[in-house]
């Protein structure tokens, strides 16, 4: 396995449960900037190489390793990335980058011959038509992480055809909040508070615009192949319930768990390790902590509440409007939302600068994949010149 964002969230998970588990060799590890949790990787999963993003932590890398006497391929930037993907011994990739720096990786995986362990939403937002195509082309899988992806999956296989698919959001920090004016005044520490889950900065932004949800959205369309308007999205505070799967006969499917993402990390290594789903489906975990029905006094369930929250309306237009409208949805967040983690734009100035650029974009049907790369990166230099006018420079 090579595990791409090795030192995130997902990505030191994911080697908890290799580390347990036993069963799956790690050939390459990816960090941006944390060499010094890279390098205690490296020296517990001895890969054979390693890629770090940021060139300069790339060079202070290489030096620490031969000060040691470690010999590993390090590989840096972009293109490190793509040649990490590439190591012949290995045949799944988990791809847990953040944002738009996954898809090329996802894409070249694929080429060359690898299944796909995907925590990289992006990746399908942005180009799920091309990617989905790929991976048929290959006769690649490419199977979900997200937790609520990861339920679905779980959840699918009735006897009868599916009517809809039903995401839970936990609804973020600010689910409680009733009117505008509650969140003009907001932090950037407050909207870091995530009620259930330990994330990322820019996912736990994402979560508190209800953006998160949204791209998961289209990113269950992608997998699944369900129409839009047969997503829907439910908040629920407690994070129990991860998804639902609605049938036609009227009967739901859900599927249950612990806020712990080793969870779904371990079903999705597992399902491309194991030849049949009986090996995979009758493994003991003991490790991860099981629901305690004494404990859970209740389930709620509410709407989202979209006014508030625009952002989930915007990812469901964008969706319906398809070609390269989601690629300028995924591109123009993730600047907006690095904007506010820089404490430039307030909260709800992030949804409307995405607004804006959507408004301004002319949506281009089935684009190729270089088109998608030119769309995103004039979304990207739209936004940030929104955000320039706003913040003086």
């Amino acid at each position: 396995m090579i595990i791409l964002g090795s030192t995130g969230s997902i990505g030191t998970q994911a080697l908890d449960c290799i580390r347990k588990e036993k069963n799956t060799h790690v050939y390459g590890l990816s960090t941006n900037t944390q060499i010094d949790l890279l390098e205690e990787q490296i020296k517990e999963f001895k890969p054979v190489a390693v890629c770090v993003v940021n060139e300069e932590k790339a060079v202070a890398l290489k030096n620490k390793m031969k000060q040691q006497n470690i010999k590993i391929e390090i590989y840096a930037g972009a293109e490190g990335l793509i040649k990490l993907v590439k190591i012949n011994q290995a045949h799944i990739v988990l791809n847990s980058i953040v944002g738009m720096a996954g898809l090329l990786p996802t894409i070249e995986a694929i080429k060359s011959g690898k299944d796909i362990a995907l925590a990289n939403k992006e990746t399908l937002v942005v180009a799920g038509e091309v990617v989905m195509n790929l991976a048929k082309e290959y006769n690649k899988r490419i199977v979900p992480i997200d937790s609520e992806h990861a339920a679905i999956w779980q959840c699918l296989g009735g006897p009868y055809d599916v009517n809809k698919l039903i995401l839970t959001a936990s609804g973020g920090p600010f689910r409680d909040f009733t009117t505008k004016e509650q969140l003009e005044n907001v932090t950037l520490e407050q909207a870091l508070k995530h009620p259930n889950w330990a994330m990322g900065k820019k996912i736990t932004i994402d979560s508190a615009t209800l953006m998160n949800k949204g791209l998961e959205v289209i990113e269950a369309h992608h997998l699944f192949n369900v129409a839009p308007q047969n997503i829907e999205v439910v908040v629920h505070h407690e994070s129990i319930i991860h998804s639902m799967v609605e049938y036609k006969n009227g009967s739901v499917i859900a599927q249950l768990a612990m806020p712990d993402m080793r969870q779904p990390i371990l079903y999705a290594i597992d399902a491309l390790n194991y030849h049949t789903k009986d090996e995979y489906r009758n493994k003991e975990c003991n490790y991860i902590e099981r629901l305690d029905w004494k404990k859970i006094k209740r389930l709620t369930f509410d709407t989202p509440k979209i006014d508030l929250f625009p952002c989930l309306g915007f990812a469901y237009n964008a969706l319906e409007k398809g070609g390269t409208m989601p690629a300028v949805l995924n591109a123009s967040n993730e600047e907006a939302v690095a904007a506010f983690l820089e404490k430039k734009i307030s909260f709800i100035e992030i949804s409307e600068i995405i607004h804006q650029v959507m408004k301004a974009h002319i949506c281009i049907s089935k684009p190729s994949l270089n088109k998608i790369l030119d769309i995103d990166r004039w979304a990207r230099d739209y936004t940030l010149k929104i955000i320039e006018q706003k913040v003086g420079i």
